[in-house]
């Protein structure tokens, strides 16, 4: 009776170096395919794995990889790819003869509005819309106080954007719609910065919002809106040290935009309001605006404003300093009544100001 002897030790060790072959293997099969497997992920539960599968699993792995579909889309559960599909229809893309820029529809009888400096001296520009459609709009006029401008096309029926005539809360999102470097229908978010900040790049200073969304070149005249699609603001500048985005950007209130979209249209008086003083910043004591003389004749002559008041706020607006109570004044109309709140001789006054209308007043 033949009795096989037992493996040696040389055999013994032929045998495990085989099977560490064999490991070594799988181990890097199993690393390429979790390299590869970019649409493939770990299923939450054996539920999600069906029996064919099932059956096609290697139980020599430890981790199952199986192909599922992507979740349905739930409205409301991404607010910002709710906001863009309610505002891309109505941003239009427009190319003048010095540069590019945005614009929003706000009427569907064809009517754009854009940033004043997007449209320049032009008197015809090119729209393209999110169609792809391309045709010459033509500038109706500008108010380059306020950098706002609308252009007209003839074309109706167009997929005009809401518009929010409240003032936005800082912090709430913020979503910009333009085409920055020519890049059509971009879509970046942010928060809202700041409301009622003092922008004075421009020929004068004006009360913005101020954004962190992404503004680059070509953003201008595009829109800034909120988490339901609602315009808050027409985006017209950046603040930047670097030549690029640096995470500030500036937008014309909607209510500012849309008053002087309609005074344009209308052909009335595009002049902003006028005060009749001019100013300093306070250097020591409360923050305002000190008043260093008052123009006869003028708004602020008429409420009994005098040199030496500090100026604390106008129209419920708190004043810094002096480009503030400008950019407030600025961002209401001749004829308009606000109530405008200073301190006299160490005493706070409340006085109500008509406010009345000249083109060159620097505030």
């Amino acid at each position: 009776m033949n009795i096989e002897s037992p493996p040696t030790g040389e055999s013994k060790k032929k045998k495990k170096k085989g099977r560490g072959i064999w490991s070594s293997l799988l181990y890097f099969a199993g690393v390429a395919a979790l390299v590869a497997g970019i649409y493939w992920v770990a299923p939450a539960s054996s539920e999600s794995v069906s029996e064919v599968e099932a059956a096609a699993i290697d139980t020599t792995t430890t981790v199952a990889l199986v192909r599922v579909e992507a979740p349905s889309y739930i409205p409301g559960e991404e607010p910002i790819a709710d906001a863009a599909d309610v505002i891309l229809p109505s941003v239009v893309h427009i190319q003048t003869s010095s540069g590019l820029g945005s614009g929003v529809i706000y009427d569907s009888s064809g009517l754009i509005v854009t940033a004043a400096h997007v449209v320049g001296d032009d008197e015809t520009v090119s729209v393209r819309f999110a169609d792809g459609e391309q045709v010459t709009g033509t500038v109706l006029g500008a108010a380059a106080d306020v950098d706002i401008a609308v252009i007209q096309v003839d074309r109706t029926g167009l997929p005009a954007a809401g518009f929010s005539l409240e003032k936005p809360r800082v912090g709430q999102l913020a979503i910009a719609i333009g085409s920055p470097w020519g890049l059509e229908s971009t879509v970046t978010a942010g928060i809202i910065s700041a409301v009622d900040q003092t922008n004075c790049g421009f020929d004068s200073c004006v009360s913005m919002v101020q954004t962190d969304a992404a503004i680059n070149p070509g953003n201008s005249g595009g829109a800034l809106v909120d988490r339901n699609g609602l315009v808050v603001g027409i985006n017209v500048s950046i603040f930047t040290e670097s030549g690029a985005n640096d995470g500030v950007g500036f937008a014309v209130p909607a209510k500012t935009a849309m008053e002087y979209a309609g005074s344009i249209v209308s052909g009335e008086s595009i002049e902003p309001a006028f005060l009749g003083v001019t100013g300093d910043f306070v250097t020591e004591g409360q923050a305002g605006a000190l008043i260093t003389e008052v123009l006869p004749g003028t708004a602020a002559e008429d409420a009994e404003i005098l040199v030496g008041d500090v100026v604390i706020a106008i129209g419920g607006v708190e004043i810094q300093g002096i480009d503030d109570l400008a950019a407030q004044v600025r961002a209401h109309r001749p004829g308009e009544v606000v109530d405008l709140i200073l301190i006299r001789d160490g005493e706070e006054l409340v006085l109500e100001v008509t406010l009345g209308g000249r083109d060159d007043d620097p505030s």
